[in-house]
């Protein structure tokens, strides 16, 4: 296809389509929860992860920090839906998949909360594809 053909506009008309589609990715950095919802997450994980990770997220000797560099070290370049998933697969130990889902939705808002990222208007959905063009990124873009 040469740039100019008929071929060509219908492909560079295609991929624009598509992309106009496809959502933006967003960082953590966006306001992609609520004051609320964080708190929230904060009063849940008084009774689900204080125990092993200490309390204000901190880390301690059964399970590690959830806020600082250390969790950036691990979570940095992930989106949000990988750590929601991370959390309702294996948390709390005794009971994986116990709480809710938005109650889960709530401790990532927390998580995120506690490592200084900012709240916005809207709160965490429990939509899978938003979640995941969520990035965690260790510096506002």
């Amino acid at each position: 296809m040469k740039p100019g053909g008929l071929g060509y506009a219908v492909v560079s008309l295609w991929v624009a389509i598509l992309g106009a589609q496809a959502s933006p990715a967003k960082s953590v950095w966006d306001g992609v929860y609520t004051k609320e919802q964080g708190r929230r997450g904060e009063l849940a994980s008084g009774g689900s992860c204080d125990s092993c990770h200490g309390e204000k997220l901190v880390g301690s000797d059964l399970g590690p920090p959830l806020r600082g560099d250390d969790f950036l070290a691990t979570w940095k370049g992930r989106n949000t839906a990988e750590l929601f998933e991370r959390i309702r697969s294996t948390m709390p130990t005794d009971s994986p998949g116990s709480l809710s889902g938005q109650r889960y939705l709530d401790i990532v808002a927390y998580i995120l909360s506690a490592n200084g990222f900012p709240a916005g208007e809207s709160e965490l959905p429990p939509d899978p594809a938003v979640l995941r063009s969520i990035v965690i990124t260790g510096q506002k873009p």
